[in-house]
């Protein structure tokens, strides 16, 4: 059986070979035809679980199509090299996959049809999230840019935060304060504000995680202006959390970190809410007070109040 279905495929092969063959009464390649003698090509070795050859066969079947050089055939093309990725992904080759998905998207572009193309970058940022976090917030940004482009809000939103997600599994969090700061104006802008309360609280957490209260405090200020945030629970757990993490009331921190606003967030957030430490000597109010020679001596309670002198100045 198996053989044959190799048989099979090669017999498609040579069809496809031969409709490319041009000679004195036939002067232009029958394109159309081979493509499709390759696809079956493609479909006989992919049951015969011979995923090279598959693939190969998609790649020859693409560059029939592409040859094409009219709509819709630059689609079918995309498609054709789409399918070679996935016989990649079967052979667990998934850089190599995620390339092909890549330049499919590009003749998607081409062809005319964006958001096929979108989402191919997101099954491709899919494919390569288990091993390369990098590669895939690559893919989801692109991705996102092109639902953007047309107007796909909504779409574009949620690429980003799978982004932001994983640039902070990453603690990239220079970049995860940028691709925040974008999916909350989006947010805002499609006026889902509740979402904007809860991308603030994120973007405060990760502020924190950077060290820099400043930051974090502007971005809880500068939330005010959205509507419904003053007030709301959001808005009165980042109070007291910076006001905790300003005084370092480890206590206090620890109990809004802990809160279920907190801990229901999604697991990359929360994992940062449960990781927060306050800065100095990051023990209990007590504790400090209790020794208060040991934190002069380490210095714990220098760097706060500096950090507070800067705010200060900043607010005058």
């Amino acid at each position: 059986n198996m053989a044959q279905k190799i048989n099979e495929a090669h017999e498609h092969i040579a069809k496809a070979e031969k409709y490319l063959k041009t000679s004195f009464m036939k002067w232009k390649p029958d394109y159309d035809s081979a493509a499709s003698e390759y696809a079956k090509a493609a479909v006989a070795f992919k049951n015969a679980r011979q995923l090279e050859a598959a693939k190969d066969a998609y790649l020859q079947e693409a560059e029939a199509h592409t040859n094409n050089r009219s709509y819709p055939f630059t689609f079918f093309g995309g498609k054709a090299l789409e399918q070679a990725g996935m016989m990649l992904k079967d052979m667990q080759k998934l850089p190599e996959a995620v390339q092909y998905i890549e330049k499919a998207s590009l003749m998607y572009t081409e062809n005319g049809t964006p958001d096929t193309a979108a989402m191919a970058l997101d099954r491709a940022g899919k494919l390569i999230e288990p091993v390369d976090l990098g590669k895939a917030v690559d893919l989801y940004q692109k991705a996102a840019s092109v639902f953007e482009n047309e107007d796909r809000l909504r779409q574009a939103v949620e690429l980003l935060g799978k982004a932001s997600r994983l640039l902070v599994r990453q603690k990239k969090y220079d970049e995860a304060t940028l691709s925040l700061q974008k999916e909350k104006s989006i947010y805002r802008d499609i006026e889902n504000y509740p979402t904007c309360y809860k991308k603030t609280i994120a973007q405060v957490l990760v502020h924190l995680h950077r060290g820099d209260y400043v930051a974090a405090d502007k971005c809880v200020r500068e939330s005010y202006s959205i509507p419904g945030f003053s007030g709301s629970e959001d808005c009165i757990a980042l109070e007291q959390l910076l006001q905790g993490y300003d005084q370092q009331d480890e206590d206090q921190v620890s109990r809004v970190c802990n809160s279920p606003l907190f801990r229901y967030m999604d697991n990359d957030y929360a994992k940062l809410a449960l990781t927060l430490s306050v800065p100095g000597e990051g023990k209990k109010k007590k504790a400090v007070a209790a020794t208060p020679g040991d934190a002069g001596v380490n210095g714990g309670v220098d760097g706060p109040e500096e950090e507070e002198d800067e705010y200060a100045g900043g607010l005058c």
